[in-house]
């Protein structure tokens, strides 16, 4: 069963959330937060698998709480996908840089919902929409010079390649296809590479590839 906790300021929002999750088998609503504060509280005591957060909340924000949850590490499990009214958002990038695994505009449609969340769970990141991807080229793309962080010299040339694909949107499967592998060892090389770079999930790496400038953020069209 997967167990989401659901953190945003409209009760509207929630429900309907809510509505759409608790019809599935798999998964099951554990608790709702209406500020960031709350989210963060509310996590330590359920431990859910995925938290849907919204940026704009009072007190403290999605970003703020989403940082709090990423650097616990009582809540290392815990993944947050971030709720946007927008498909690019300052916040949101912020946001994937502070631990989320990804983001949602609210408009999404269900089935879209449900995916993420089962994406999330099992420990991806939702990265493979072209907005997802979009937006963080666009930002990535504002720091000046970046540099090549010294803890990349610890992978392999396999691994840079696998990092880099995995910057590029693609799964497993897709990485697997690419370099003719076994989906087992790319998975192996993805889960390598997390543990000597010391990140999160897949979304910490893309964001790590674009501002070590493993791969530059003009490759979109």
């Amino acid at each position: 069963m997967i167990r989401v906790l659901l953190a945003d300021d409209q009760t509207l929002v929630r429900a309907g959330f809510r509505a759409i999750l608790d019809g599935e088998d798999d998964i099951a609503v554990v608790a709702e937060a209406a500020g960031g504060a709350d989210a963060c509280g509310l996590a330590r005591e359920h431990r859910p698998d995925v938290v849907l957060m919204d940026v704009q909340m009072p007190e403290v924000d999605g970003l703020e709480a989403t940082r709090r949850i990423a650097a616990d590490p009582r809540l290392a499990d815990v993944r947050v996908v971030i709720l946007t009214t927008y498909d690019v958002d300052d916040y949101v990038y912020g946001a994937l840089r502070a631990g989320a695994s990804g983001f949602l505009v609210k408009d999404t449609e269900p089935v879209e919902l449900i995916h993420a969340v089962r994406v999330v769970a099992r420990g991806d990141a939702l990265l493979a929409p072209s907005v997802t991807r979009r937006l963080i080229a666009e930002f990535a793309g504002r720091v000046s010079r970046p540099a090549p962080s010294p803890r990349l010299n610890a992978l392999t040339d396999r691994e840079r390649e696998v990092m880099t694909l995995v910057a590029e949107g693609l799964s497993n499967d897709e990485i697997a296809e690419r370099l003719v592998l076994s989906p087992a060892t790319a998975k192996t090389h993805v889960s390598r590479i997390m543990t000597k770079l010391d990140v999160r999930d897949r979304a910490q790496l893309v964001i790590m590839a674009y501002e070590s400038a493993m791969i530059t953020p003009g490759w979109l069209d």
